[in-house]
């Protein structure tokens, strides 16, 4: 070797001793080791996946714009006559809440754009929770082992709707303030307690002095906090569970199939992240929202026309308007039902539904095998129809609390209006779940008829003796696979249960349950052989063999 070669040797050693040496002490203090393993961990490749990082990047836009906009709000309620820059509100008295808002849409550099940003972050984020938990249950992503996983995405769901109506009621203009009056009248509308639970939050009378510096805490540091902790044993639970899939070739209940963390998953989500970045700018810069200035400062004796909250909590409004008046004296006690019942039972009633509905399902199924592979909404027609009708009864719940707003709009009587919500409200639902059952069953014969016949070519072929006929061709092996690899559960029977001569109520309302969940479904033809490689696919994860750990035997199956 040459000296001037010999000489530029030594920098790479020297480098690369020094780059050994620095991972080694890092190693020796923290689990660096350990985290090479998740470098390479598998990450599924379909776009829904991306809904749950679309709602992670909108929590940190969130956290960004919220941190900037802490420096320039005041929480306080203490009336101060206003002198800014906005000449329509001079001389006016307001809170010193609403004075630093308007302060930080007209005098702060990138106030109001960063406000409008925060807000529209806020609708992506619970919008983008809703959805991603709607992809979790048409597709039975809940099922064992995630169960906890689905749990905690309902409960951030609440925290989020829960942190969108602190963040909305702290300027303190007309419109937040209605909807806190609303707010403190279902408090007061709790039976028995109402009234102190109202006296505890607000401070005293209504409106009082407290709420705004309460919401203030409870919006950037309480709920946030949860929020984000909340997040992270989400996160940790998903990368211990591995992720759900899509039957393909190659693909079973036995393995995690998908792209490694780095560098694919990396740059996809990095891609994703500056996407949701700047389309939310995009839409603060050319799309107004929230325009507090137009509003005006609270004032208990007003209202704003057309008051409507943020989409997340417009079901509850909804539910208000739709509730006909009703109410009783008991042991002198006045209980609202026209206002409890909408706005504290039947929402209680909802999120009860969404978290025990994982368990309610096994428990109905007798469903206790580990599920990875995905289900197609289509094969479970029972599911995707209950789950449709929870979404068209919100969808109608969501409508009716602009009632007034569709009656100018369309030119129809406000009260014809509440009446015919007040029908779709119970209609609406069954119709759309007894649709979404028949329309699954034509989807799954219409699979069923894809692998008998073949897919339609578009050519119609004439015979000698003059008739046509069309011509098919035979379905792609992924496509067939798609179709073929799927569970087909079978109602539970008393025999099953193992009930005696006598089975008791529980079992024979369990085996009814059963049945109606089960009993609708397209059976296909499937051969011997196939059917035992069907079986394979969809049968619970191996167990590791000598010398060999659960992630070794993942990564070999994949």
């Amino acid at each position: 070797m040459s000296p001037l070669k010999r000489r530029k040797s030594v920098p790479a050693t020297t480098a690369g001793h020094l780059a050994e040496e620095s991972y080694r002490a890092v190693d020796r203090r923290l689990p660096a080791s350990e985290g090479a393993g998740l470098l390479r961990k598998a990450f599924p490749d379909h776009w829904s996946f991306l809904l749950g990082e679309l709602a992670l990047y909108s929590l940190l836009v969130l956290v960004l714009t919220g941190v900037y906009l802490t420096f320039f709000f005041d929480p306080s309620m203490t009336e101060v006559v206003y002198h800014g820059d906005h000449v329509p509100l001079q001389g006016v008295r307001m809170s010193e809440a609403y004075a630093s808002t308007i302060d930080i849409s007209f005098d702060v550099r990138g106030g109001l754009l960063t406000r409008q940003i925060h807000h529209w972050a806020a609708l992506v984020f619970v919008a983008a929770i809703g959805v991603h938990l709607l992809r979790i249950f048409f597709t039975g992503a809940f099922r064992r082992p995630r169960e906890a996983n689905w749990v905690l995405g309902v409960t951030l769901f609440i925290l989020a709707v829960v942190e969108g109506f602190a963040g909305y009621s702290l300027p303190d203009d007309l419109l937040s303030g209605t909807g806190l009056r609303i707010a403190q009248g279902i408090m007061t509308s709790i039976p028995v307690v109402g009234t102190y639970v109202a006296f505890f939050v607000f401070g005293g009378q209504y409106p009082g002095h407290d709420i705004i510096p309460r919401l203030y805490v409870t919006h950037i540091l309480l709920v946030p906090g949860i929020l984000i902790a909340l997040v992270v044993v989400h996160l940790v639970l998903v990368v211990y569970l591995k992720h759900t899939q899509w039957a393909k070739p190659g693909r079973t209940n036995r393995n995690a199939v998908g792209q490694p963390m780095v560098p694919h998953f990396t740059a996809k989500s990095a891609g994703l992240s500056f996407l949701v970045f700047g389309v939310l700018t995009v839409m603060a810069g050319t799309v107004q929202i929230n325009p507090v200035w137009v509003y005006g400062p609270y004032d208990p004796s007003q209202i704003s026309m057309f008051s409507q909250p943020d989409w997340y909590v417009g079901f509850l409004e909804g539910s208000l308007r739709l509730m006909p008046p009703f109410e009783t004296h008991v042991l002198g006690h006045t209980i609202m039902w026209n206002v409890f019942v909408p706005a504290v039972l039947l929402p209680a009633l909802l999120f009860l539904c969404l978290f025990v509905y994982p368990f309610f399902e096994r428990w109905v199924t007798g469903d206790d095998e580990e599920h990875h592979l995905l289900d197609r909404p289509r094969n479970r027609p029972t599911r995707t129809g209950l789950g449709v009708a929870g979404v068209t009864f919100y969808a109608v719940l969501l409508m009716a609390g602009g009632n007034d707003v569709l009656a100018v709009v369309f030119q129809v009587s406000v009260n014809a209006l509440t009446w015919t919500f007040r029908i779709s409200l119970v209609v609406a639902p069954v119709l759309a779940y007894l649709l979404t059952k028949r329309v699954c069953l034509a989807l799954q014969a219409a699979d069923r008829q894809r692998l008998e016949e073949g897919e339609e070519t578009g050519q119609v072929h004439v015979s000698v003796e003059g008739g046509m006929a069309e011509t098919h061709t035979s379905l792609p092996a992924e496509r067939a696979h798609h179709i073929l690899v799927r569970e087909q559960p079978r109602p539970l029977t008393l025999a099953q249960l193992g009930a005696g001569h006598r089975p008791t109520r529980r079992q024979r309302l369990r085996v009814r349950l059963s049945q109606w969940f089960h009993h609708d479904s397209v059976d296909f033809t499937v051969a011997p052989g196939p059917r035992r490689e069907i079986a394979r696919r969809l049968a619970g994860p191996r167990h590791a063999g000598p010398g060999e750990t659960e992630d070794q035997g993942e990564r070999a199956a994949d």
